[in-house]
């Protein structure tokens, strides 16, 4: 039996992780509370389920959700696989999902908090799920595909007991991914935006890599940034993480950022197991064994709002 526990917080996309699931085969459950896990297990097992997905968050009772790493450890004894995948969001990006849908959020129901205070509340409630999560998928600005995808390439299609690598290239100007494990600065390397021939350009096109190229400065990081993913990932691996995102970060996510993750993803995908490439600014997602690159460019007008 695949299990998959969705978490995470209100408005940043779990409905729609739970559908994608759905649509893939699983049995997927909403808002299921926490101390009837263990029942549920038992009874799909019975039925021969071989993909359960359920979504527990803070709709749950505190009491529940305070128990909750203990149920998960009662199914590691039983030998039950699970992964449990934690969405989140930047909070001021909730503030405008929930002010432009005009929902309410869960814990403004019956406790007479403001919008804001519910949402730092619920993180302080989720905090020992965030911790223990598998996946951190942060949704701040993915589309509704994008989502989707994410949960079909990196949750249903993932093989058991392999690290799956997420090479991610960023913008500082946008603030670090949420969901980042590593973050390498690149900021300090020769910019091509100084030279307006070249600033058109991303880097993964031919003008930028040559300009790169021929700094030995910024081989001399390549090579360093290299050495310590080869050192350590199977340190990580072995200790059974199943991810690990690895972001890039220079000052727009253009340039820099984005040719060093290609440099990486290609060299490090040698001899690791699956490696996925994102580039946040430029709305790139694939993965590196393959040729399929999704085109489609982040829209804030989609973001997921469940």
């Amino acid at each position: 039996m695949q299990l998959v526990i969705i978490s995470g917080r209100s408005g940043s996309g779990k409905s729609i992780a739970l559908q994608a699931l759905e649509d893939l085969g699983y049995y997927a459950i909403d808002n299921l509370p926490a101390m009837l896990l263990g029942s549920l297990i038992d009874e799909l097992r019975e039925g021969e389920r071989t993909n359960v997905a359920v979504s527990i968050d803070a709709r749950n009772l505190p009491a529940a959700l305070a128990r909750l790493p203990q149920l998960l450890d009662e199914l590691r004894a039983r030998a039950i696989r699970f992964q449990i995948v934690y969405l989140t969001t930047d909070a001021r990006i909730l503030l405008e999902r929930y002010s432009a849908t005009r929902r309410r959020h869960p814990l403004t129901r019956a406790t007479g908090m403001t919008l804001e205070e519910a949402i730092g509340k619920e993180e302080e409630t989720l905090h020992e799920i965030r911790d223990i999560a598998d996946l951190t998928i942060d949704t701040s600005r993915l589309s509704v595909h994008d989502l989707r995808r994410r949960i079909t390439d990196q949750v249903a299609r993932r093989k058991q007991d392999e690290l799956t690598l997420t090479f991610e290239s960023f913008g500082y100007k946008r603030g670090v991914p949420l969901d980042a494990d590593l973050v390498f600065d690149v900021r300090c390397l020769p910019n091509p935006y100084w030279d307006p021939t070249l600033r058109q350009f991303t880097g993964r096109d031919a003008d930028i890599i040559a300009f790169l190229a021929s700094y030995p400065v910024v081989d001399e990081m390549l090579t360093d940034i290299r050495a310590w993913l080869e050192r350590w990932l199977p340190v990580y691996q072995t200790s059974q993480r199943s991810y690990m995102t690895v972001a890039i970060g220079c000052t727009g996510g253009q340039h820099r950022s984005v040719y060093i993750v290609e440099q990486l993803a290609r060299t490090i995908g040698e001899w690791t197991g699956d490696v996925q490439v994102r580039h946040r600014e430029l709305g790139l997602n694939y993965a590196v064994n393959n040729d399929a690159v999704n085109n489609d460019a982040v829209n804030n007008d989609t973001t997921p709002n469940a």
